[in-house]
Formats: C-alpha cells, structure tokens, sequence
C-alpha cells in the first residue's frame, strides 16, 4: 500500500506533512481495511506539529507493537476512541472471539483496538495448549498407561518428575513435577484455570511472556517448598498456573474501571472459589495421614510461590500490552528479588538440610 509515500518526502527526513498524508488516504483508502483506516486517520489528526513519522506508518501497517504510535494516539484527539470495539457490528465468528479476548484482558480501548486490529492468530496460543494437552494427557496417558496417578497410586513416588526431598540435586525435578498430579481433582481444577485464563492471556501477551510467568511459577513453586517445606514431595502445576490467574485478577483489580468485560465480579469469584477449593484441599492433603508413611503427602507451598510471582513479575508484564519490559524499572527490581530469592534458595538447599540435621523421608 501507498507506494507513492516516498515521493512525499524528496529530502529523506522521514516524516510527511499530514495534509500530504491525508492526501494519500483519500486517494488510497478504498484499499485498506476500514477499522486499520481509522487508525491512520487518527494518526493523521493526533499530530500537532503538522507531520507524521513513516516509522509510525510503517509500524501499523506491520502491524508491530509501536510505544511511540500508541503515544501519538493518546496526545492527540482520540478519534480512534470516539467508538467502542464492542460496538461493531457485523464481526464473524473468529473476529467476535478476538475481542471477547480483548475486552477480557485489556483495560485500554485504545489497547484493544490496536490489538484486534493486529492479532493474526499467527503463532496461535500454543505454549498453553501444548503444555496442557501434550505434557498432562499424552505423558500420563500413555507413557504411564495413567491419566493421573492417585496419592494412593504404588508408582506415585516411584517416577522420575515429581520432586522428592533425597531427590533435589536431580535438578529437572523443580520443572518436571508439574506433569504429575495428586489426583484427578488436582488435575482437573488445574487444566481448566490454565486453558481459561492462560491461552486468552497469550492471544494478547505472546507465548514468551506468558511462557516466562508460567515457568517462573514453577520453579517458585518447587524451591518455596524446599525452603519452607523441607521434607515433602511437590506434584501438580499449581505454581504456573496460580503465578498466571493471580497475575491476571490483580490487573483486573488494578484497572478495575477500565475493564470491560462481562460479569467480572462474577468471574474474579468464580476464579478465587476455584483457587480456594484447590489450595484448602492441597492443605487438608498435606496433613492428612500418608498413604506411604513416613514420606508426608505433596507439600502446598508451590501455590503460595506462583501467587508470589504473578501479583510481581506477572503483574507488570501485564500491565501494559505495548511498553517493553525493559523500559519498566519495577520491572528489573522484581526481576532482581526473584533472581536472588532462587539464588537463596540454590544455596539453602546446598547447606542447610546438613547443618539443620532434618530427617528426611527414604529416598522412593
């Protein structure tokens, strides 16, 4: 599109008067999606010294995330906000999903429409699915001939991915022990919270972001447990899958009137009653007599490490669905306490169940 831009702009300064650029629309728009000309003419009216960044240009029609094309927008006199998306009508199937997910997650309108105008669905959520429906299902269906392996289950320790007390120098077992699960309540409040609020939060956020949340719940999760709980075993994706919701119903909170979503009062208590029920139960099994004494039943702390990370890390890289985490000092000082909370506790486990003289559960 527009390939006469550059014959607007004969001294390579980068920028093009907007009466040139409204010019160009007039001529050309007829071959542009409606919703992405609207866009350009908000650009086009957000301008006050009279000119517009091809950058900014070449950004949108990229459709690549722009700080800086956000900004013009939101200086200049909203027209990309005089309608609601919700509003539109005449959306398919497919594009009435994309912003059912955008009033979920974002507080912004300007947000939502930026994200609706961009989404692609090119990669789809895949890091959710995957880890949900391949790690769970395939490797405990097939492989251990079990969809779950109960608490009472005789290979229940006996594996090689839950996290065992004798067994922490096996350093995979702070990741691996999420594809086991004490139950198959465990497993199924666990799926359903996962596939709920983490693949409409990588629509919006990328598989990197939601990736990095979910894995640093993890492993929060197993190294709270060697820290607090010193001599308990660790199943269940509960530390990737809290870090996520937490994370998402604390932007919810935080942007409360922004949100525009449905029943969201509803769908926050829903989401707590859940995490609740888990955690109580995770509690009651923790205390309740062993089915394999003297090896306690699986620890809860991992809940309380993914909480911890997603109200920190998980917050801030939903915060914004534009700015660059790097831009964001709160950003690198939760990164930094996290860094040094694993630190600790790499070390802790080095030392301190030598020096503290625990009795620890035989190995399985």
């Amino acid at each position: 599109h527009f390939p006469l831009l550059f014959q607007f702009d004969p001294d390579n300064t980068g920028y093009i008067s907007t009466e040139k650029f409204r010019s160009l629309l007039q001529r050309h728009g007829s071959e542009l999606d409606p919703h992405k000309l609207e866009v350009l003419l908000a650009l086009a009216d957000s301008n006050s010294e009279g000119r517009i960044c091809y950058q900014d240009f070449v950004n949108l029609m990229s459709n690549k995330r722009s700080n800086s094309f956000r900004q013009a927008i939101l200086q200049g006199n909203r027209r990309l906000c005089s309608k609601a998306l919700l509003e539109e009508t005449g959306l398919s199937l497919s594009q009435r999903l994309i912003r059912h997910v955008a009033y979920e997650t974002l507080p912004r309108e300007i947000d939502r429409k930026w994200y609706y105008d961009s989404y692609t669905c090119c990669p789809p959520p895949w890091f959710m699915i995957t880890i949900t429906i391949v790690a769970f299902f395939l490797y405990n269906g097939v492989v251990l001939d079990r969809f779950v392996l109960q608490v009472t289950h005789p290979l229940y320790l006996k594996n090689a991915l839950l996290y065992h007390p004798q067994l922490r120098a096996q350093a995979w077992r702070y990741l691996t022990y999420i594809f086991m699960h004490a139950g198959i309540e465990h497993l199924g409040l666990n799926v359903v919270l996962q596939l709920l609020v983490g693949v409409p939060l990588e629509m919006v956020h990328g598989a990197a972001r939601i990736s990095f949340v979910y894995v640093a719940g993890v492993v929060a999760g197993s190294l709270a447990v060697s820290v607090a709980d010193m001599t308990a075993p660790v199943v269940g994706s509960s530390g990737g899958v809290y870090a996520l919701v937490s994370a998402h119903l604390a932007n919810i909170v935080m942007n409360w009137s922004g949100m525009k979503c449905q029943f969201k009062l509803l769908r926050m208590a829903v989401a707590l009653i859940c995490m609740s029920f888990e955690f109580g139960r995770a509690v009651w099994l923790r205390f309740h007599p062993s089915a394999y004494p003297p090896c306690p039943h699986p620890s809860f702390m991992a809940h309380l490490g993914g909480v911890m990370v997603g109200i920190t890390l998980g917050v801030i890289i939903l915060r914004n669905y534009e700015q660059r985490l790097q831009d964001q000092t709160l950003w690198w000082i939760f990164l930094s306490i996290y860094l040094i909370f694993v630190l600790f506790a790499i070390f802790w486990n080095i030392f301190a169940y030598s020096l503290l003289d625990l009795k620890l559960p035989p190995p399985p």
